[in-house]
């Protein structure tokens, strides 16, 4: 059977965590409603982010990362698999 190996993809991803920066990119999904923010309590203390991905809407908590990938589309990453498959550039 023949083997495949992965291209290189440059994506770019926001790990969820507190005062982690939120690009432009990040910043116009949340506007729009693709990545929805929700916080609990009085404190308004954040909770989760809800993602409307190509699969159907998911959650990214503490410690994931959101990732934008190469057609636009928007995924969560727990962050083992993250950091197995990407590096900074």
């Amino acid at each position: 059977m023949p083997m495949y190996q992965k291209k290189p993809v440059i994506i770019e991803a926001m790990k969820v965590e507190k005062g982690y920066p939120i690009s432009q990119t990040f910043m116009k999904a949340i506007q729009n409603g693709t990545i929805k923010k929700y916080a609990a309590g009085e404190t308004g203390e954040f909770f989760y982010y809800e993602i409307k991905t190509l699969e159907g809407t998911m959650q990214a908590s503490l410690g994931d990362y959101i990732i934008c990938g190469v057609k636009g589309e928007f995924y969560p990453c727990k962050p083992d698999i993250f950091e197995m498959t990407y590096e900074q550039v």
